[in-house]
């Protein structure tokens, strides 16, 4: 094995590593296993979340410059290190709290760098605790020894990562003193990440709040209230107001609806004039059977037996189209914006408006 020139009490606490090696990989194993159960039950979106055993160049090089402060391997905390990423600083809270419900922190050798508040220590903005797994959460009695090993789980920002690589990718932790000038940069842009990171959670909340406004004015009934939007119109989709349309137009063939997003249809809709939740639900309401009677035109002579679930805000518009003067032209403009650019839109727009023209709704326009 390679010399590193320690003393006798390093070399003695280098050897207990490569003996316990095999319980640090089953620790790992271990770990990462009841981080995983543990997010997917609070439900985190995470950016990353990896682990790393200290390989042993690395301990040596922690050995030569500080080996007198440890008595023993166990005295070492990092050897097993875990990483979680979130996107929001609120997300790494909850991480954090999650952590100490489920393992044994050791308080006096953590660390919540994010309290330090020195002015350009963004990029080290992390918490770091040291943790045990209690035997109340993970015991094998084979290896009692897994309860007794420390490990340090970092929880940061993914901005906060992002930041801390290109900090070390520039030589920025260097025991060589940074240039003012370019200490001053990194400062100004620590300051503004950590100013992005802020906004991101700001912005996070007020989306969510925004969200359970408009869940509660739907649940009232107050639809003219809620502005037509992304949001919007997605909660607007979950209560299925078109499905009793589709299945009428389904029944003329005895067809099968399979199932496509009606979310392509909110800049249709936009173009068209509706404006808020109530202008679409006046919409299906005023065209409902004129829809279904367009419908009964296309299919009835067919023997189509699968129909998208979209036929039926698709029949909604091109009635609704009809109906306020688009003509061909409208219609053409239309199909252009389901189908994409094609010639043969052109002529589906005129066969619609053949077909519909035999129509009542059509001829009343």
């Amino acid at each position: 094995m390679e010399s590193y020139g320690l003393d006798f009490h390093n070399e003695m606490i280098l050897e207990e590593y490569r003996l316990k090696m095999p319980e640090y990989i089953l620790l790992r194993h271990v770990v990462m296993q009841q981080l995983d159960n543990f997010v997917s039950e609070v439900d985190i979106e995470l950016n990353q979340m990896d682990s790393r055993i200290k390989a042993e160049k690395s301990l040596v090089g922690k050995l030569l410059r500080k080996g007198h402060k440890y008595q023993s391997l166990t005295d070492i905390t990092d050897i097993l290190g875990v990483r979680i990423i979130a996107y929001y600083n609120e997300d790494v809270d909850r991480i954090a709290s999650m952590a100490e419900k489920y393992f044994d922190i050791d308080w006096p050798n953590s660390v919540d760098k994010r309290k330090m508040h020195q002015f350009d220590s963004f990029g080290y903005n992390s918490l770091h605790y040291i943790c045990r797994i209690p035997r109340s959460l993970y015991y094998d009695a084979e290896h009692p020894e897994l309860n007794e090993i420390s490990f340090e789980l970092q929880m940061r920002t993914a901005l906060q990562h992002v930041w801390s690589d290109i900090q070390h990718d520039l030589g920025y932790k260097l025991d060589i003193e940074t240039p003012v000038e370019y200490h001053r940069a990194l400062s100004r842009l620590a300051g503004m990440l950590e100013l992005a990171d802020m906004e991101f959670s700001r912005i996070r909340a007020d989306i969510i709040e925004h969200r359970r406004r408009v869940t509660a004015l739907m649940e009232q009934g107050k639809l003219g209230d809620v502005p037509l939007d992304g949001d919007t119109f997605n909660a607007y989709l979950q209560q299925q107001p078109f499905d009793k349309l589709n299945k009428y137009i389904a029944s003329i063939n005895n067809a099968e609806l399979y199932r496509s997003s009606a979310l392509k249809f909110l800049p249709i809709l936009r173009r068209l004039g509706i404006n808020t939740l109530a202008d679409v639900e006046k919409m299906l309401n005023d065209n409902y059977n004129d829809a279904y009677q367009l419908a009964l035109s296309q299919l009835g002579p067919n023997d189509i037996d699968i129909l998208s679930d979209t036929i039926g805000i698709q029949n909604l518009c091109i009635v609704h189209i009809i109906k306020t003067g688009g003509g061909i032209a409208g219609l053409h403009r239309f199909f252009d914006d389901i189908n994409g650019a094609q010639p043969a839109n052109l002529e589906l727009a005129e066969m619609v408006m053949q077909q519909a023209k035999r129509l009542s709704f059509a001829n009343n326009n």
